[in-house]
Formats: C-alpha cells, sequence, structure tokens
C-alpha cells in the first residue's frame, strides 16, 4: 500500500514536471533566452534515469532491509497524524541539509554530487540532473529519523514530496518571493547561489526546502544584484556532451592524485578533506578562494 502511494505520486508527477518544463521551453524561446538545449536535457533525462535505476536496485535488495530493522529499534511513537507528518518534514528536510552539506565539504562525496553541479545551462529540467550513486549512501542520512518512530516507506515517500519542491526551484524565471517566504523557504533565488561557480556563491544554499538551516549553521547567501550569476563548476568537464564524463569527472582525479608519491595519510586527506584542499596550497578550497577574494577587495 505504501509502495503504491509513493509510486502513484511520483506518476502524478510527469504530467506536473512535463507542463512546466514545456512551459519554461516555450517562454524561454519566446523571449529569446534560450536556457535549453537539446543535448543538455537528454543528458539531465539519462541521469536522474541512472539515479533511479539504482536507487530501485539498492532499496530491492538491501535498503529497506536495513531502515526496517533501525525501525524496530525506534524508542517513541507518535500517535498523532498531524504531529507525526509535520515532524517527519522537518526532520527530513535537517537530514538532506546534512548529507548535501557533507557531498559539499568531503571530496569522496563531492565525486558523487557534482554531477548536479556541472552543466552550465540552469532550468527546471536541470532539477533532474541527478547524482548517480548517491542512493549507495543517502539512506544512512534516514537511519537516526526510523529510530524516532517515523516509518522507513513514510520516510521515503516524504523524501519523494520534498524532492518535487527542490526540483520546482531550479528556474531563472521567479527573482524574487515575498519577504516572508524569503526568510523561511529555499526560494529559485537562493537555489540558484548554490549552483553558481562565482566563489562568493561556493557551497551555500544547502537546504531542500527550508533556508532556515543555512541560517542556522552559517552557509546562507543572498543573491547579490552585482554578482551574476554563473552557472557550472569552477574547472569545465572535458567533452561534456558525453555524460559519463561528467559522472566519472571528480572520480579521475582522486585516482590521478592517489598515484602521486605522498605520505599514506596525505593521500586520505585528499580524499575525505573538501575539494580542492592540497597539502603544498597548488588548489584550494572554497573557503580558501573566499577568504583571498575578500583579502583582495579590501
Amino acid at each position: 500500500m505504501n509502495l503504491d502511494r509513493e509510486f502513484l505520486f511520483l506518476l502524478w508527477s510527469i504530467p506536473f514536471y512535463t507542463f512546466f518544463i514545456g512551459a519554461e521551453i516555450i517562454v524561454s524561446n519566446w523571449g529569446d533566452k534560450k536556457i535549453y538545449s537539446l543535448k543538455g536535457v537528454i543528458q539531465n533525462i539519462l541521469l536522474t534515469v541512472m539515479n533511479a535505476s539504482l536507487d530501485l536496485l539498492l532499496r530491492t535488495f538491501f535498503v529497506i532491509a536495513i531502515l526496517n530493522w533501525s525501525y524496530s529499534q525506534h524508542f517513541f511513537t507518535i500517535n498523532n497524524p498531524f504531529i507525526y507528518w509535520a515532524l517527519l518534514f522537518i526532520l527530513e528536510d535537517i537530514a538532506f541539509y546534512f548529507e548535501h552539506r557533507a557531498d559539499h565539504y568531503c571530496r569522496l562525496f563531492w565525486a558523487v554530487h557534482l554531477t548536479h553541479h556541472s552543466s552550465k545551462e540552469y532550468n527546471l529540467s536541470t532539477g533532474f540532473r541527478s547524482s548517480v550513486f548517491q542512493p549507495v549512501y543517502r539512506f544512512i542520512y534516514f537511519i537516526p529519523i526510523t529510530l524516532f518512530g517515523f516509518e522507513p516507506l513514510d520516510i521515503l515517500f516524504m523524501y519523494s514530496v520534498t524532492q518535487t519542491y527542490g526540483i520546482i526551484v531550479h528556474t531563472q524565471y521567479i527573482k524574487k518571493m515575498p519577504s516572508f517566504i524569503e526568510a523561511i523557504f529555499v526560494t529559485p533565488a537562493h537555489h540558484r547561489v548554490h549552483h553558481a561557480s562565482n566563489i562568493i556563491y561556493l557551497d551555500k544554499n544547502m537546504g531542500m526546502c527550508l533556508i532556515i538551516w543555512d541560517k542556522m549553521f552559517g552557509t546562507f547567501q543572498k543573491e547579490l544584484p552585482a554578482e551574476p550569476v554563473v552557472y557550472g563548476l569552477t574547472s569545465a568537464v572535458e567533452n561534456p556532451s558525453n555524460a559519463l564524463n561528467h559522472v566519472g569527472y571528480e572520480w579521475k582525479k582522486i585516482l590521478k592524485d592517489m598515484k602521486r608519491d605522498l605520505p599514506f595519510f596525505v593521500k586520505l586527506q585528499y580524499i575525505f578533506m573538501p575539494p580542492g584542499w592540497s597539502h603544498d596550497g597548488s588548489t584550494k578550497t572554497a573557503m580558501q578562494l573566499r577568504k583571498q577574494l575578500l583579502n583582495t577587495t579590501h
């Protein structure tokens, strides 16, 4: 029954996405903005199909089994359905925030996640530009939620619901929302910042639905009129028309660092430290680049 609920929700969402993406394509071509390309859309769809296929495979063989086991150990029960679903939304959203933050601050996870950021195009279809291998570890962030008495299939359903919101903020056409919405929720303006390669915007605005986590934990950045967003990575992917080059981009760089004549502990740092970290300062993390930028502008 619960699996049917998630399937029906995903099935309902197809015409929803089709309508809005189609409308954005028409508007962008009508206004001569042309923020879509056929290659880009096909690549985004291919990456989400790869992600969904792996997700289904892992769910079938062990993810749901692990979550069911951890749920069997739960130490809390919520009987009020309103409180149950409201609290599940909040816990799901904060779990996503910390997962997303790990994706940006640990090179190992960034190697998985960067695919979502690698396109220089930014439109509603970019929301489907999935990190292919994320299902391998995403469920780990759901385990603490099961211990609070939330059923695994409810958690997975809520993740699908919140992802829908996370997809529709990938647009350039909504400039600003009302201030009370901007203060609480992730908006298109917030998420454009997240997809920027500008130094001042790197590793900012990690939330899926609520922007309050970024404000609480120091990762919030407003979109600045004087700093137009430049989409994509800080360094370009070679032969970007091939989707697999995006998936393997950072892994190749990690492998190259592993082959260098360096102490074992330093090699580990090249895996687990933030992207851009180097033992000799030859490359820099986003935090180091931002500090350097601030020093040069003052």
